[in-house]
């Protein structure tokens, strides 16, 4: 009996404890001592955004990564196709165990007729799966899917879906067998796919002695085909890419596939060479897809990924950018430019009981224009914590504040002493502040402190949250995009009530910041 004990590290997943079990079983088989390690990666975590969309690379292996390089375990056990084609330094791959079965099946909940229908709903959150699927059906609809294999499979049952899309092993692994199903051998699987593979530390030669030992290498020589298949093409969880290699007497074929996302493209090629002389065989494939249309739709695939999926209508600093969730791919630009006018001596030469302040580019503009000790303004009221903090910082104490212009003229209507105000205000007002006032007898004169221009972007189709923080921005994001299925999000109450009139989904922040408008982002999806 060998003394060390190897500490196996795996998810926790019904699944994942099956393939980490099959591993300790033939360690213990051969002799070794083993303990299972179960922990949590963030592809369990996180269901409820396909993994394409997560933007981590090797999401269920970088939790045990890290706890192997920490040595909090020696081993860890994974699906190997879930594994990033690079390696992170000083982990290999020290055994892949016999492949089970690598095909995909779907399983159905009533009939097959929907096969033959123009309409029908299937469930997967592969964008492999969700390419061929569309490739073969360009009419049905494809939804995401994700969990565990139990629980996709009660989501199945519980939807109205006619049917969703699984890996065949990890159905039969677990003893899950859904009464009706239909084997996809027309679908290439994912690399690798149906294969156990174990990673080890490189430095750590009597784990990789023992795990060596449960190699099996038909398996390894067709899983590495096909991992390098992927490699070459640069793809992963993000690029619908399907790979298979077979061996058969001395001869092993390798078939690959590269698809567009939605499946209108598709790209495939099959080669077969001899057993020890098969080395160069991914390379030949990847370059056949590569050199005929393969480079144009993977720059296509990349650009896809790369595009925002959050748009700010105001320009954000590196620390705002970096308050958003990390899977959130930002840009920013200001569509509304703001130049401060130079406000004539004579509107601020006399003691002025009243004035009312909206925004910190008023304020701005008065401290640009005269020297802030000269002011004579008895009540201030304003807009905004922001604003208030700048003018009791710079001009004097403010009377009261609120958190929209309609709060604002409400409190002047029932506790203002007078019946006149000033108004510091922008060449474009979208509030209700003015009118509210006039409407209730009170005499609003208004001094146009800054120039407001609408400075209008075209904002990409995939982007589907908008931040707003003005009634203007609004109004600029209108001249050059159209609301579709977009949400907003809006840093007031006042802004929010120019977004409802186009936008069928608008949220507002808690508080009128940008700090709370990207909060409600990384809070609410949508």
């Amino acid at each position: 009996m060998k003394e060390k004990v190897i500490r196996i590290g795996t998810r926790d997943s019904e699944l994942a404890l099956w393939q980490a079990n099959t591993v300790k079983d033939q360690l213990e088989a051969l002799g070794n001592k083993t303990v299972l390690v179960p922990i949590k990666s963030t592809g369990d975590l996180v269901l409820d955004k396909p993994l394409y969309e997560l933007g981590i690379t090797g999401i269920f292996t970088k939790t045990l990564d890290v706890a192997m390089i920490k040595g909090e375990i020696d081993i860890a056990v994974h699906s190997l196709k879930d594994v990033p084609t690079k390696l992170p330094e000083g982990i290999v791959q020290a055994a892949v165990l016999e492949r089970g079965n690598f095909y995909d099946i779907l399983a159905y909940k009533d009939n097959q007729e929907f096969l033959a229908e123009r309409e029908a709903t299937i469930a997967t959150g592969s964008l492999r799966r969700k390419a061929q699927w569309l490739n073969r059906y360009p009419t049905h609809t494809v939804v995401g899917l994700r969990g565990n294999v139990n629980s996709r499979h009660e989501k199945l049952e519980q939807s109205n879906w006619n049917g969703a899309i699984f890996a065949a092993a990890g159905l039969e692994r677990i003893g899950l067998e859904p009464e009706n199903t239909i084997g996809l051998t027309w679908m290439l699987p994912a690399p690798a796919q149906g294969a156990v593979m174990i990673a080890a530390m490189e430095h750590d030669e009597f784990v990789r002695a023992a795990c060596e030992e449960l190699n099996h290498r038909p398996t390894e020589i067709c899983t590495s085909l096909e991992r390098e298949f992927l490699r070459i093409l640069e793809g992963g969880c993000s690029a619908p890419i399907g790979a298979l290699a077979l061996i058969k007497e001395e001869e092993i074929t390798l078939k690959g596939v590269l698809l567009s996302v939605d499946g209108t493209k598709k790209l495939e090629i099959e080669k077969t060479a001899e057993i020890g002389k098969h080395e160069g065989l991914a390379q030949s494939c990847a370059d056949h897809i590569l050199n005929r249309g393969g480079k144009r739709l993977m720059n296509d695939l990349v650009e896809i990924e790369q595009r925002p999926t959050v748009f700010s209508t105001k320009k954000l600093t590196s620390e705002q950018q970096q308050q958003f969730d990390k899977r959130m791919k930002v840009d920013s630009d200001d569509f509304v430019k703001i130049y401060l006018n130079r406000i004539p001596a004579a509107a601020l030469r006399n003691e002025i009981q009243n004035v009312v302040i909206t925004s910190k580019n008023a304020v701005e503009a008065l401290l640009a224009s005269v020297d802030p000790s000269t002011l004579k303004f008895t009540n201030i009221y304003c807009v905004g914590r922001r604003t208030k903090k700048l003018i009791e910082a710079r001009i004097g104490k403010v009377t009261h504040v609120d958190r929209n212009a309609k709060a604002l003229a409400e409190h002047l209507v029932d506790y203002m002493e007078g019946l006149e105000v000033t108004y510091f205000c922008s060449s474009i007002r979208l509030d209700e502040l003015p009118d509210i006032l006039t409407e209730n007898n009170i005499t609003v004169h208004e001094v146009e402190a800054y120039e407001t221009k609408l400075s209008p972007v075209k904002v990409p189709d995939g982007v589907k949250r908008m931040l707003f923080f003005s009634p203007s921005t609004v109004e600029s994001f209108l001249l050059k995009n159209t609301p579709g299925k977009r949400v907003a999000y809006c840093i007031g109450e006042t802004t929010a009530k120019v977004a409802r009139k186009h936008f069928e989904k608008v949220l507002v922040a808690e508080l009128p910041s940008v700090t709370d408008v990207i909060k409600l982002v990384n809070t609410k999806t949508g």
